[in-house]
């Protein structure tokens, strides 16, 4: 287990979980999802209903929380990444500024080239 920043994990490779994440969040953001979100609380609220045994009522709640709690740790890796590429997109304008203020060499305008196109690797 690793405690670094979700974007520094591996370099600039990214690793299994941040692809399933990457993956996980375009699936989770599709139409398809919010429906069997949907249809997962119209079960949840048939089992009251009907009144069926307390096996099923407990079965749907788990699956509730189950879901919801994964949707919490993609949704804080995707965060994190995007927290991530902002900073080292704002660091980089912030070094072209400095670079042109002091009138030094060109090399943060690549690395601000570079920062910009992020959001494509991350």
């Amino acid at each position: 287990m690793t405690l670094q920043h979700p974007a520094e994990r591996g370099g600039d490779e990214r690793g299994r979980f941040e692809r399933l994440a990457e993956t996980a969040s375009n699936v989770t953001g599709s139409p398809v999802f919010y429906v069997f979100c949907v249809l997962l609380i119209a079960a949840f609220v048939a089992v009251h209903a009907v009144a069926v045994p307390v096996a099923w009522m407990i079965f749907v709640g788990d699956m509730m929380a189950a879901v919801s709690l994964l949707l919490l740790a993609l949704l804080k890796n995707t965060e994190r990444r995007a927290e991530h590429a902002l900073q080292r997109k704002l660091d980089a304008i912030a070094a072209v500024l400095l670079e042109q203020h002091e009138g030094g060499s060109h090399s943060a305008h690549e690395n601000l080239r570079a920062a910009i196109r992020m959001d494509e690797d991350v």
